[in-house]
């Protein structure tokens, strides 16, 4: 499958480190908006890079698809990220644009959760929420410099643990210097807290123009990686460096020579 061109529409990412509860802040907007809008989850799931495999078993998590009245209007599918060099494969762009010229109202793409990894979804999502959650310490400051600086919503989940209260306000410190700083929202899963402002908010939430440049840098490296990876001759020299001992510069160069 290959859209010629980009269908620009509502693409919104949730993204953030693991155990912060990204899934379960998935199903509580599901829930919220279906069936109402027509949505579509796109969750990447990670490829073992020496078995190739992925479980795939994102859906499993989402109990929205057990309420027969929203699940018609929900569309789940699970992608490896396979040859990808992030957390974020190239094809995700392409199957997001042709979910909304099938009349979707919303893709949300649920990301692996890897860190400054997932800066790659600034590459295809017009706009990124980050979730982070308690008993984060120093990542917090470590990821200004990357995917906080990206974000248009960030979401402290689990605040009925103890410390969400600090994260908001080490978080807000932190972005404090930022003309355009994102919205910070508590939310827990558990008592429902803040789950029906982010299902509002997510519908109308404005893109951040100061991180234009940098999700231009993105769609240009993915764009970038796309052309490599779908070249047939990529897996056939990739088996030829392990197995040979073909050198880096060798396989670019025939990859340049051999396009598709």
């Amino acid at each position: 499958m290959k859209v010629e061109s980009y269908v620009e529409g509502d693409v919104i990412a949730i993204t953030g480190p693991p155990g912060v509860g990204k899934s379960c802040i998935v199903d509580s907007i599901l829930h919220r908006l279906a069936p109402a809008k027509n949505i579509a989850v796109l969750a990447v799931d990670p490829t073992s890079p020496l078995s190739g495999g992925a479980l795939l078993g994102d859906r499993i998590r989402l109990s929205v698809l057990d309420d027969k009245t929203k699940s018609d209007s929900i569309y789940v599918r699970s992608v490896a990220t396979r040859s990808s060099s992030g957390s974020i494969p190239s094809i995700i762009r392409d199957l997001a644009s042709y979910l909304l010229v099938s009349n979707f109202d919303l893709v949300i793409i649920e990301t692996v959760g890897a860190g400054q990894a997932e800066m790659r979804c600034a590459a295809i999502a017009n706009r990124i929420v980050v979730v982070e959650g308690p008993a984060r310490g120093d990542g917090i400051q470590a990821e200004k410099a990357g995917l906080l600086e990206l974000a248009d919503l960030i979401v402290v989940n689990k605040s009925d643990l103890e410390g969400s209260d600090k994260v908001v306000n080490d978080l807000t410190i932190s972005l404090g210097l930022t003309s355009d700083a994102p919205p910070i929202l508590k939310t827990s899963t558990v008592t429902g807290e803040g789950l029906d402002d982010l299902s509002e908010l997510i519908t109308r939430l404005d893109v951040r123009t100061s991180s234009k440049r940098a999700r231009n840098r993105q769609q240009l490296l993915m764009a970038h990686e796309s052309i490599l990876t779908s070249n047939p001759h990529f897996e056939a020299i990739l088996d030829r460096m392990s197995e040979e001992g073909l050198t880096l510069d060798a396989a670019l160069r025939e990859l340049n020579e051999r396009p598709n």
